[in-house]
């Protein structure tokens, strides 16, 4: 019964990853509640105080968070229903009960891209994250945060904006609207997606709840894109869990002489994938989801601001942003006709062969597999022998100094 997968989640004191070792052991919340002290023994990894809590067979709490939600209109998800997301079941540490409120989007057929960050951003990280939430949007993805201020909200509104689905995952209850600022948009997340989380009705914005949120963001989605995050902030950690959960990394390149960039930056340099568009990103999960995927190229200029967006269309769609623009290359010179000499026959890879004097050891191994011609990045980890984090971070380098580009679906080839 719903009351008691809910009781099982709620018991105080004992870890997700201890919950669900219980629900395998078991089968179903139910047997569990019924078993006594002996049987809780043979459950891996419970303690005595898990057991102890376990032999806690109050209901009252439990049916009060079910009365809860039929008054508040708050749909319950649980582990074992069919529209739980296989994505999220895979983890770890899988919370058993989600609460949400909206419409469910189809976590398994959809390409889910979080997009997370500082709240206190600049205006370059504000309107980056408003583009790329719109451009995801356009390219067939869904975006998931988590409705703080700052990135997160500006993104969801970006991608609202392009018609699209977003997921807003809470560290409260889905009735509480934290922070208030955002209302409105929390309003339109329910009506275009779902606010979701793992708190049950009525439970506080604890400082302690965002962490544990943050595992549910990164384990929804296919990756995660940070926009702009200092060395210390919650959007490095749903990156450490993301890449801990075998999710992609992308990450927009900030000012490095901004503090609130300096963290976004050093996963650039941790082997991270440079994103510039939501292309960038949607490309790679192409072949994954061909029918939900399209590639969108009218660029659509996001502005974080209401008044910036009314300023654009006095001055017409042909006005740059004053925020990332594109620098104007001085007018070339002719270049010369070339000689019949120049025209000599050019071996294949010699750009790649003239860069491999400057290439770590890592790096020309990789340059050796796709020699062969395109390879996925996966086999590209398998033949090397690399571990997969030396590998991202190689790749990083290669496309750097320009010896490799990547394509759709996570092949890479030599350029």
């Amino acid at each position: 019964m719903l009351v008691h997968w809910i009781w099982l989640a709620i018991r105080s004191g004992m870890s997700d990853r201890v919950k669900a070792a219980v629900l395998e052991h078991f089968g179903d919340p139910e047997d569990a509640f019924y078993a006594d002290r002996g049987a809780y023994k043979n459950v891996e990894g419970l303690t005595v105080e898990d057991a102890e809590t376990l032999e806690d067979k109050s209901l009252a709490s439990a049916q009060k968070i079910l009365a809860q939600c039929v008054d508040k209109d708050i749909h319950i998800l649980t582990y074992r229903d069919a529209a739980y997301p296989a994505r999220l079941k895979n983890i770890s540490d899988p919370p058993l009960v989600l609460y949400y409120k909206g419409r469910l989007p189809d976590f398994d057929g959809q390409p889910l891209i979080a997009v997370v960050g500082t709240r206190k951003a600049s205006g370059y990280g504000l309107t980056a994250a408003k583009r790329m939430g719109y451009q995801i949007a356009q390219c067939g993805g869904v975006v998931v945060s988590g409705m703080a201020f700052g990135i997160d909200g500006v993104a969801m509104t970006g991608a609202l904006s392009a018609g699209g689905t977003v997921v807003g995952v809470l560290g409260c209850g889905a009735d509480v609207v934290y922070p208030l600022s955002n209302r409105a948009l929390f309003a339109d997340t329910e009506r275009r997606g779902c606010l979701l989380t793992e708190f049950p009705p009525g439970t506080p914005p604890n400082k302690w709840h965002f962490p544990k949120r943050n595992r549910i963001i990164s384990g929804l989605s296919c990756g995660v894109l940070v926009v702009e995050a200092p060395k210390i902030s919650g959007a490095l950690i749903t990156a450490r869990q993301a890449a801990d959960q075998g999710r992609d990394v992308f990450v927009v390149p900030g000012n490095i002489d901004v503090d609130t960039c300096e963290g976004s930056n050093a996963l650039l340099r941790e082997g991270a994938i440079l994103a510039r568009t939501g292309w960038d990103i949607l490309s790679e999960y192409q072949a994954i989801y061909p029918e939900q995927v399209r590639k969108f190229d009218r660029p659509g200029k996001q502005s974080a601001y209401p008044e910036e967006l009314e300023r654009l269309a006095a001055e017409g769609e042909n006005k740059p942003l004053k925020v990332a623009q594109t620098p104007r290359l001085p007018n070339k010179k002719p270049v010369c006709a070339k000689k019949d000499i120049d025209n000599g026959s050019k071996p294949l890879y010699s750009d790649v062969e003239k860069s491999l004097p400057r290439l770590t050891a890592e790096e020309q191994q990789i340059v050796d597999q796709l020699k062969q011609g395109q390879r996925l990045r996966d086999d590209v980890i398998a033949h090397t022998g690399l571990s997969a984090a030396s590998v991202a971070a190689a790749l990083t380098m290669l496309e750097v100094k320009g010896v490799i580009r990547r394509l759709p679906g996570n092949m890479l080839e030599l350029k």
